[in-house]
């Protein structure tokens, strides 16, 4: 197959079609034979990423990398077998997040109609702004807010798709600043404003305090117990203290998952509290809000249906591909109000459409809930049931081989989909235990043969292994302990 080049016509850019012998224009030749030899990388890839004895990984330093693969982009266009080529090596190093051994991020799997979904919508190449470029998907992501808050046991409510949870949080503090001083939106932060989060909160509320104009140290953070979750009465002590300050009280945050540990704070507690103060209570259930589905682990989300916003991010717990998150509003119509200005009418030209953007602080946006959508259809809610409730299994399993162990200890007892521990073959201190926990897991993610990640816990450095796949198995995570008493030992040797 040869290089078809672009040439000018009128001042655009055209690429020669011409005919093949059988007189299929050559451009629609190109596209079969390109998708004919694309098919077979992505099945041998999704092959690879479920055999557990092919690497998460094949690791390679940044020098190796640019030496391997050519980073540069070339004045003359590749011809289209070295641009498969170029795909293969993508994907021959990059992290497989589907593989039985990958239990770093919050997101790990395949999702089978989700890969389908995120397909169909860079084929289609529209934007949510308006019903008349995306109309099929403008209904389907009114009716996932619709279903989303209806799980939630909202009533009259709204929402919005957005790329990530930290955006999802950043409007829902936009909103409600708003809310509390409506005038801002015009003339700007005139006074001390004060939120609340736990010790153990997501670092998108420092974020996105910055953005927002109300500065860091706006973002008070409240103690929690022995398991990382909020206290109420010390969240009431910091509002009764803040109010003192001269500061002016409007927003608290209740997280359900924390990203450590996995905890839960108490929602109905903390919603007292902001109720007698008058606060806006967010829930940000990035990872946890999806426990709504589980029937029998939806009660650490007791509460949550006198939030006044939720986030949800349905690419964890859910399995959809990234990104998929979504902020939720008990109240129908805040959103317009808070995020739409007066200009646009080139866009939005029907004041009753159906126009989503108008909710929306960005222009363009991605459908990102065909992929949501075509899962849950996939799916049902009997299957979320089962997958969500089959995540806690798997983590108390780890949670059980560990506390069983003669030479791990839990650092933190298990409380939803996280696992954090230490490898404790004996006679070394609070120090090397963090050091080797460290080293354990850059020697497995070197091999290749385990991929997790490590935080500090109780001022411990602990691996923190995250179950989101409910594809593994027992034996994948006593594989994963195997490997861990490996790598022990080789650094052992190597010392």
């Amino acid at each position: 197959m040869h290089h078809i080049g672009p040439y000018p016509v009128n001042g655009r850019i055209h690429f020669s079609t011409g005919t093949n012998l059988n007189g299929m224009p050559q451009n629609e030749r190109l596209e079969n034979e390109l998708l004919s030899r694309l098919y077979p990388i992505i099945e041998e890839y999704l092959q690879k990423s479920a055999d557990s004895e092919t690497p998460v990984v094949e690791y390679r330093d940044p020098g190796e990398l640019q030496d391997l693969i050519d980073f540069e982009l070339p004045e003359e266009g590749v011809s289209e077998a070295a641009l498969m080529d170029l795909v293969e090596s993508y994907l021959k190093y990059s992290v497989r997040t589907g593989h039985p051994q990958f239990l770093n991020q919050l997101y790990q799997g395949f999702n089978l109609p989700g890969f389908v979904g995120e397909v169909i919508s860079a084929l289609t190449n529209t934007s949510m702004y308006t019903y008349e470029v995306a109309p099929v998907a403008t209904l389907i992501e009114q009716e996932m807010i619709s279903k989303m808050c209806s799980a939630l046991g909202f009533d009259s409510s709204e929402g919005i798709f957005l790329p990530g949870g930290s955006n999802a949080n950043m409007t829902a503090l936009l909103v409600a600043r708003n809310q509390k001083m409506p005038s801002i939106k015009s003339d700007g932060v005139s006074r001390p404003m004060a939120l609340f989060v736990s010790d153990q909160a997501h670092y998108s509320f420092e974020k996105a305090a910055n953005i927002l104009g109300l500065g860091i140290n706006s973002v008070i953070k409240v103690a929690t117990d022995s398991l990382g979750r909020m206290i109420p009465e010390e969240l009431d002590r910091a509002v009764q203290k803040s109010i003192k300050s001269g500061s002016t009280p409007f927003f608290v945050v209740a997280t359900a998952g924390t990203t450590v540990l996995g905890a839960f704070d108490p929602i109905s507690g903390i919603t007292d509290v902001a109720a007698r103060h008058n606060l806006w209570l967010h829930v940000d259930g990035a990872l946890g809000a999806s426990v709504i589905l589980s029937a029998k682990y939806r009660h650490l989300l007791h509460g949550i249906e006198r939030a006044d916003s939720v986030a949800w991010n349905p690419h964890k717990t859910m399995g959809v591909p990234l990104l998929c998150s979504a902020l939720l509003l008990r109240e129908n119509g805040i959103l317009a109000l808070c995020t739409s200005c007066d200009h646009g009418d080139y866009l939005f030209h029907d004041e009753e459409s159906l126009d989503l953007g108008k909710k929306s602080l960005q222009c363009g946006r991605r459908v990102d809930a065909l992929k949501l959508w075509l899962s849950w259809k996939y799916f049902g809610d009997k299957g979320y049931d089962q997958r969500i409730t089959r995540l806690f299994s798997l983590a108390d399993y780890a949670g059980e081989r560990i506390s069983s162990a003669s030479d791990m200890k839990l650092v933190s007892p298990v409380q939803s989909f996280n696992v954090c521990f230490q490898y404790d073959p004996g006679g070394l201190d609070e120090e090397a235990l963090g050091s080797l926990a460290r080293n354990i897991r850059e020697h497995m993610l070197r091999s290749g043969k385990s991929i997790v990640n490590y935080a500090t816990v109780n001022g411990q450095t602990a691996i923190r292994i995250s179950f989101i796949n409910p594809d593994l198995t027992e034996q994948d995570i006593d594989v994963f302990f195997e490997n861990v008493r490996s790598a022990a030992q080789q650094l052992t040797r190597i010392a």
